[in-house]
Order: C-alpha cells, then structure tokens, then sequence
C-alpha cells in the first residue's frame, strides 16, 4: 500500500518565469554587464552538458553545492565573457545564486496547491530532488512548504539523481519500503527510470498530456497503484 508520495520539484510543482538566460542577463545588468539572453540560454546548457556526473559520497556535500554553482556559471561566463576578471565572476555568481532563490522568479503550476491540499490528509508527502537547501526558501515563497513531512535534497543526501542512492537514502530516512512509495516526476531518466529501478511506482508526468489531476484520479482508484506506463 502507497503511504507516502515524493515529488520532483522544477518542472514538477514549480518552474521559471524565464528562461535561465534572461535570469542571468537580469543578474549581469545589476553588475554593469550587458548581455544576450539567447546567447546566455545557449552557453547554460553546453555548460551543464560538461559538468560531470558525480558519485553518492557518505553524508552532506561541501558547502551546500555552491562551489558546484560556481563551476558551472564559470563555465558560462567562459563562453560569454571569457575576459571578465575573477572579481567580476565571483561578483556574477554570487548575486546569480542569491537571485535564483528570489519571490518571483519561480511560479507554481495552477494545478500544484489545489492537489497537494488533497493528497496531504491520506499521504505523507515529500519533496526529491537535485537541489540545495534554497530549495526550502523557493518552497516557503510559493507556500507549499506546510504540505511537505520531508524535504530531500541531493546536497545534504550526498547523492544526484539518476544515482539510486538519492533515492534508497530517503527511503531510509522516511523509514519506508520501496513499494510503500510513490515517485511523482517529469524527467523520464532521472524520475521515471531511476525511481522505477529503486522500486518505487512512478507517476509519469507529461505535461500538458497529462497533469497532477490525474495523480489524484489514480491513486483515488487504487490504494496500490501500478507505475503508469
């Protein structure tokens, strides 16, 4: 029987206003930069395509995961301006990464509010997710923190997904059973694969083919639902 149900969180609950690119450019113009959106979204994504993926370690990662920001917004700022001094870079990061954790800059999902009010009084509800604990302060802006028994992090758990072990070390910590959970995402590698080969049953979301409305629908239908195809 489901007893508790962990969700994914970006692209999940919750997503940006704008893309990543007009974020830093937002972030650039505060330091006297000006530059392209377009050009920022394209150099975020090489960026993190070579950032390299890295193994469970036993306990917290250092410094909440900043350094591990830090090297990825050098790798776009290498792109864009590659003769920026270090001053300037720390500068960027810094505010960057204060900014991302901003009221306003991410939104909830209409449906996310209205479903989590649902499912609470019969699940214990969780967040998993490959973030760091400003996480928690994205949460508290968008008010849906109250909803949430446990907050997972891939910083303090020491593990990312697709690793297995971010998600055996929750299941430790909420001291449950594989199939005593549902796994709730969107990315069909690190949710939908991953989650299914921890042995927890998944809920497929495909937005806009499907929503959390269906979540409800399916677990109202069957105390052990089957993972969606």
């Amino acid at each position: 029987m489901i007893k508790a149900i962990f969700f994914d969180a970006v692209g999940t609950l919750f997503y940006l206003t704008r893309t990543v690119g007009h974020h830093y450019a937002l972030v650039g113009s505060e330091v006297g930069l000006t530059l392209d959106a377009r050009q920022l979204d394209r150099a975020f994504y090489s960026a993190w395509k070579k950032m390299p993926f890295r193994a469970a370690i036993d306990g917290p990662r250092a410094n909440d995961d900043k350094d591990w920001w830090h090297q990825l917004v050098d790798l776009v700022l290498d792109q864009i301006a590659p003769s920026l001094s270090q001053f300037d870079r720390d500068n960027f990061f810094e505010i960057a990464y204060e900014h991302f954790a901003e009221a306003g800059v991410w939104e909830l999902y209409p449906d996310v509010p209205g479903i989590l009010e649902q499912l609470q009084p019969r699940f214990q509800l969780a967040v998993l997710s490959s973030f760091d604990g400003r996480l928690r302060f994205i949460l508290q802006h968008l008010g849906i923190s109250r909803f949430f028994t446990h907050i997972f992090l891939s910083s303090e758990i020491g593990a990312d997904k697709p690793d297995l072990e971010i998600y055996r070390r929750a299941l430790r910590l909420i001291d449950l059973k594989p199939n005593e959970v549902l796994h709730v995402g969107d990315d069909p590698e690190r949710d939908w694969k991953a989650a299914t080969a921890a042995g927890l049953s998944i809920f497929q979301l495909n937005r806009p083919k499907n929503s959390l409305r269906d979540l409800v629908k399916w677990v109202g239908r069957d105390s052990n639902p089957e993972p969606t195809p």
